[in-house]
Parts: structure tokens; sequence; C-alpha cells
């Protein structure tokens, strides 16, 4: 039986790890689904167990910030971020450091993937029609949001499942994760003045017309953001936190909302649920237990020696597997290091920062990537060269600072 759930394993695997498999290309969500229904179909899980296996606060605070996400950009938020930025910064590379924060701090608490969602259009009309190199700004783009994802408990999917896993308050995860994120930001703002700043005009050709935006409805959506984020730094529940915010919108613009609704992505919530329930199969056949036990004593996470290779670990399994798999795999073994917190903010870091190593390292990259292919091509090795040395960069800064923290 366990070579048979190794096998829907390695399956659902090869589903979700590539864009598209030749031979069965159905994408990842109904990859994931697949495999789910396998595991049921071979009696890896019951249906009860699989049901279970969900982790239903990550599913939740996914769908409670899709939902607040699509408010803010349907009042025009993320135009007049773009608004804001033109007027305000005066030349090519001001603009580029510029979205490299923005992004940033918006992803820390809007959730990076519908960040890159929504402001990539945007990005790619201000560049457009300022004439400015793509490029750059997509790369600014996509790293930046991985970046300031790791902040926050609510950052980005992975994280949103190891504070359930975990139990950290919000505001703890923050104290010891956003130090680290930071200057994790700040090196990559200076790998970007590094890498592309001479390839940048000397000025900036302005040609954007001013959006129109009702200001009104801008403000009340913004303080309702404001409010569901002021939730979490006071401890209550993530997920029913981020919906209350969505019905409040709801309530408040007195209309049908399945237009809201059939903006939300679908088929990214049928994805996680599925992957629960794959990766519920494979620990029923006990593999993990042998492993981690066995790997424990060189991962220990009280010396260089193990943070290295924890490290190591996490940023390459994250990219053959993705992030979120691999703190599904992770996150119920980290009591064999020894670990606690440390343990934790170290998942959550390393995880999201081994999304900058490749262009198909995170789903936020490959959504920028996508959004732009009608206009840019962003290519797999000019993203490499710029993501491969931010990565290592930004692991070891951020992960000394997170074991001077917490160590």
């Amino acid at each position: 039986m366990n070579f048979v759930i190794y096998g829907i394993f390695i399956l659902t695997y090869l589903l979700i790890a590539s864009r598209r498999l030749r031979a069965l290309p159905i994408g990842r969500p109904a990859g994931a689904l697949l495999g789910a229904v396998l595991m049921i179909a071979v009696g890896a899980l019951s249906p009860q167990e699989s049901y279970a296996a969900v982790n239903h606060d990550t599913i939740v605070l996914l769908f409670g910030m899709m939902l607040l996400t699509v408010y803010l950009e349907r009042v025009g938020f993320f135009d007049w971020i773009a608004q804001w930025i033109l007027g305000s910064f005066g030349t090519p590379w001001q603009l580029l450091w510029a979205t490299a924060a923005t992004s940033a701090l918006l992803s820390a608490f809007l959730v990076n993937d519908a960040v890159c969602l929504f402001y990539t259009p945007v990005l790619l009309a201000v560049c457009r029609k300022s004439r400015l190199p793509l490029g750059p700004y997509l790369i600014a783009l996509a790293t930046s949001a991985n970046i300031g994802s790791a902040a926050t408990l609510v950052g980005n999917p992975q994280n949103m499942i190891i504070g359930s896993l975990s139990g950290m308050h919000f505001v703890a995860f923050l104290a010891y994760s956003a130090p680290a994120a930071v200057l994790g930001l700040l090196i990559n703002i200076g790998l970007l003045r590094l890498y592309y700043a001479r390839r940048l005009p000397a000025t900036l050709a302005n040609e954007t017309p001013p959006v129109k935006i009702n200001r009104r409805r801008l403000a009340i959506v913004m303080g309702v953001a404001a409010a569901v984020i002021a939730g979490f730094f006071a401890g209550f529940h993530l997920g029913y936190t981020a919906v209350a915010g969505a019905l409040v919108l709801m309530i408040y613009e007195r209309r049908d909302s399945r237009e809201v609704f059939s903006r939300v992505d679908w088929p990214l919530l049928v994805f996680f649920c599925g992957l629960f329930i794959v990766v519920a199969g494979l620990a029923k056949t006990g593999l993990m237990e042998r492993i981690w036990p066995a790997a424990a004593p060189h991962l220990a996470l009280n010396n260089a020696g193990g943070l290295a290779w924890f490290s190591l670990l996490m940023t390459l399994g994250s990219n053959l597997v993705s992030n979120v798999p691999m703190v599904l795999l992770t996150g119920p073994y980290l009591g064999n290091l020894g670990a606690t917190s440390l343990g934790w903010v170290l998942l959550a870091f390393t995880t999201t920062i081994a999304g900058n190593l490749t262009l198909i390292g995170s789903v936020a990259n490959i959504i920028v990537a996508e959004q732009a292919k009608d206009v840019y091509h962003l290519g797999f090795w000019e993203y490499l060269r710029f993501g491969a040395v931010s990565t290592l960069l930004v692991l070891a800064a951020g992960v000394s600072v997170i074991y001077l923290l917490l160590g």
C-alpha cells in the first residue's frame, strides 16, 4: 500500500511542479484534486479523515484576504498607489525602489499572490506609458512581494499554515520575522540598484493621465482594511476577522455581491484543499517519522552548521515540491529539531524567500510573468541572474537576524 501512496504523491508533485504536464495537462488545482481523490480511492484516508486533513483556518483566512483585496482593487487602490508613486518620485530609479517597497508592504498584509495579480497590470501600464524597460520593474515587484510577505502570518499561504500549526500570536511572529524581512528588502533594493540603475533612463517620461478615483469609497475600503489589520494585532481569529471585514463592505454596498465572489481565486483554494489531503495521505505511510529523527542531528537549530543545512534543505525542497507542501511536510516534525518559536519563524522565512530563487519558485513570480506575457517575456535566465543572488544574500542575512532574536 505504501508504494501506491508514494506513487500518488509523486504524480501529484509532477502535476503541481510543472505548469503543464504533457501527458496530463490539467493544471495545478486539478492535479492536487486528483491526488486527493486517489488517496481516498486506494484507502489511504477515509472521507472523514480527508475532511479533517484540510486546515480550515488557512482556507478561511485566504478566502477572506482575497475578498478584501478584490474590494481594494475595485475602488482603484492599486491605481491610486501607482499614481502616488509617479507623483512622488521623479526618476526611473526612484520609481523602481518605490515599486519594490510598496509591493513588499502591501504583500505583508494583503497576500503576495493577490498583490501581484492586481499590481502587475497597473505597473505594466505605467512602464509602457513612461517608456521604461519592463524587466527590472517586474523582477522588483515579484521578489519584493515575496520578501515582504515573509514578515507576517497573513502575507502568504505557507505563513498562514504555519500560524495555524504553531499557534503563534500575530504580533509575536511579526516581532521576529519583520526585522529579517526589512533587512532582506533593503538588500534586494541594493541589488536592484547594482543590477539595473545604469540601464534606466535618466528621466521619467510621465505620460500617464491622472486616474479618476472615488476617494470616499477608497477611504471607506481602506478604513475597513486597516480595521482588519488592527484585529490581527489585537489577537482576533485571523480568518474570521478578514471575512468580517469583507462582509462589512458587502453590507455597506447593499447590492448583489456575486461579482465579488466571482473574482475570488477558487482554483487556488481547491489546490490547497487537495494538497492538504495528499500530504495527510503521505503522512499515513510513516515515511516522515523515519526521515526526520535521522536528519535531526544534522539540522539542529542551535549552531551555525545546523542553521545552514536547515536553510539549504528548505530552499531546495521549496523549489522541488513548492513551499506549501514543504511546510506541510516539515511543520509537524519541527519538534525533532528541538525547535519552538525559532523553528517556526525560520521555516516561514526560508520557505518564503526560497521562492525568489527561480521564476517558477513561487506562485507570485508566475503570476507576474503570466500577467506580462502579452507585452514582455520575462525569461527564466533573466530572472535567475537576479533571483539566485538575492535569495542567497537575503537568506544569509535574514536567518542570522532571526537566530539573534530567538536563538
